[in-house]
């Protein structure tokens, strides 16, 4: 395993309302290395989402910390993909792709040939003058990564991105951007409620408690498969152990 990039360490949140403090995180802790791509699982409304927002910097902890360990002493840049693709009707796709390049002072000419190739690799190239909504979903999406990718982000941090999708869309999104995440190495924490997505593309999952979350346990994922993409990985005869075992721990936390 490639050495630790991200460090979380007793990490604890609460939400405030005038209605009273409602818990979210009890003391979570865990790492992110490089070049792994982590999954979390856990009940709906544990708190998976709010780690995103707070290793995002998008929330203070209450208690505890998150400590990055970039090249050189610097913080990793971080890219944040959601649910939804937020991509903007009034630009077209090449707009869209290349917002964050614009807003940050880098549409550099190597910047732009480098986006300009992942739209070539991913099949987008030809709607570049598109507007988001003469997309498909699977085309939305792949857009919404190439522009969390353009600024080179070292961590990327996934809130369910293919939960919109379809089931046969959801399958090859997913294995395309596996792919493309893969390729360019990057470290990627995922956030799914769906298990086999999270067994058949992670290096490791991550099961949250109820809320207040906890880390409950962790499941290192070796599968024999035949390539790394997710249908693959659902085929390989590890799989079907692992699920059972992964379902069991949530089921026994749901129950």
């Amino acid at each position: 395993m490639d050495s630790v990039l991200l460090k979380v360490q007793e990490l604890s949140y609460s939400y405030h309302t005038l209605n009273g403090e409602t818990p979210a995180l009890d003391r979570v802790s865990f790492c992110l290395y490089r070049k792994e791509f982590l999954a979390i699982v856990g009940p709906s409304g544990c708190g998976k989402s709010t780690i995103l927002s707070l290793i995002a910097g998008l929330l203070t902890p209450g208690s505890g910390g998150i400590t990055f360990y970039g090249e050189n002493g610097h913080q990793p840049g971080i890219g944040y993909m959601l649910q939804h693709d937020l991509l903007f009707e009034w630009r077209n796709v090449w707009q869209n792709v290349t917002l964050g390049l614009e807003i940050a002072h880098k549409d550099t000419v190597k910047n732009l040939e480098r986006v300009h190739r992942m739209l070539s690799d991913y099949g987008l190239l030809e709607f570049q003058h598109k507007k988001p909504s003469q997309l498909s979903g699977g085309m939305r999406q792949r857009a919404a990564l190439i522009r969390t990718m353009a600024l080179e982000p070292d961590i990327l941090l996934l809130d369910e991105p293919f939960s919109a999708l379809d089931y046969q869309t959801r399958l090859t999104v997913s294995a395309d951007i596996a792919a493309m995440i893969r390729k360019a190495e990057k470290s990627v924490i995922l956030i799914t409620h769906d298990l086999a997505e999270a067994i058949s593309l992670a290096d490791r999952v991550l099961i949250l408690s109820a809320r207040p979350a906890r880390v409950k346990a962790e499941f290192p994922i070796h599968l024999t498969a035949a390539d790394h993409s997710p249908l693959a990985a659902r085929r390989a005869p590890e799989y079907g152990q692992l699920f059972n075992q992964i379902w069991e721990e949530l089921s026994n936390e749901n129950n």
